[in-house]
């Protein structure tokens, strides 16, 4: 993916786009549009007369049809299961996925949901919410293991290649900004050393199958004792671990790191198993989705969301990579 066809389309296009999706739905499900996020997708609340649903405007070239198809069908085995997750409103034409074209902006994906209520996890209770992430994404886990995919059941791959490759899915994490030469060499030596382990730990459908990919406390809603789980936009095939990692995206250098990891797989270990080669690959996991993160800054170079970041988190990263190769424990950079 690049920059471009990721986030500089302009809050008034997308805007056209997701009026222009709406005039596709029912007189009951359409209404005032609110841009609540803009990151990958542009996402809106639409204010009805009596309810609110949510709009996603996919972002350009990123996943196909038949993805976005894989997505829905996994969220409808989901629910079936009891899991509160995202629910799609079909079109006046019976169909979850339309395809929205703007004369000289191209063709969007746009898929409507009825809207969730709930917020954010505490974040003064941050050990009982990875405890409860941890359960939820052993759910998932034993789920995904037992559930049958259809045939044409198609996501995105998340192995080494495909997140630190040269065609990694979110760029090449070389293009980061803030890198010199000292930094760019120590990455690639840990790129090197995270991808010789991984190819050790190997790809057995126990340890790697379909999973969120981005299930963060930012993705949970909880309304008392109810939680749901929300975008799955980059579900897909990839190490179960992952979403441990991915737990922690942003904050991998936190001093308080291994007391999350402690919780989360606590929580975890209420529903399903691991055993002690996956602990042991823990460190190589989050130091990947790290690096992945950084990846990422690359393509979303310029945007509030890599410049509030800045040039400090890229010095963490490099610390962490230190750390990594030096066989330290991951987390409590601040500390070394």
């Amino acid at each position: 993916m690049t920059s471009d066809t990721l986030i500089h389309a302009s809050p008034a296009v997308l805007d056209c786009f997701a009026q222009r999706a709406l005039a596709r739905y029912a007189s009951s499900y359409q209404g005032q549009i609110e841009l609540l996020v803009h990151s990958e997708n542009a996402t809106y609340c639409v204010k009805g007369a009596r309810q609110r649903f949510v709009l996603r405007v996919h972002r350009a070239g990123y996943h196909q049809h038949a993805d976005i198809a894989s997505e829905l069908a996994w969220l409808a085995a989901l629910q079936a299961t009891g899991l509160e997750v995202p629910v799609p409103i079909a079109g006046l034409d019976g169909e979850a996925i339309q395809v929205v074209e703007l004369p000289g902006h191209g063709s969007r994906f746009v898929v409507l949901f009825h809207w969730i209520d709930g917020g954010e996890p505490d974040q003064q209770q941050l050990n009982a919410s990875f405890r409860r992430l941890g359960e939820i994404n052993a759910s998932l886990h034993r789920h995904a293991r037992s559930w049958q995919r259809p045939s044409n059941f198609q996501r995105l791959t998340w192995n080494h290649e495909s997140m630190l490759g040269e065609q990694g899915h979110w760029g090449r994490w070389s293009e980061a900004p803030y890198l010199d030469a000292r930094a760019s060499a120590l990455i690639g030596e840990t790129v090197e050393v995270i991808g010789e382990r991984l190819c050790g730990y190997g790809e057995d459908p126990s340890r790697f199958g379909l999973i969120h990919a981005d299930l963060r406390l930012t993705n949970l809603l909880v309304q008392g004792d109810r939680t749901r789980i929300i975008d799955f936009d980059d579900c897909g095939m990839g190490w179960y671990l992952h979403d441990l990692a991915a737990a922690l995206s942003f904050f991998e250098h936190h001093p308080d790191l291994l007391q999350w990891i402690d919780n989360w797989l606590e929580g975890y270990s209420r529903v399903a198993s691991l055993d002690a080669r996956d602990i042991a690959m823990l460190p190589t996991l989050i130091m990947q989705r790290r690096l992945q993160l950084l990846a990422w800054t690359g393509t979303h170079r310029g945007t509030p969301q890599v410049e509030c970041l800045g040039p400090v988190w890229v010095e963490q990263t490099v610390g962490l990579c230190h750390r990594y190769l030096e066989e330290r424990p991951v987390g409590a950079l601040a500390q070394a």
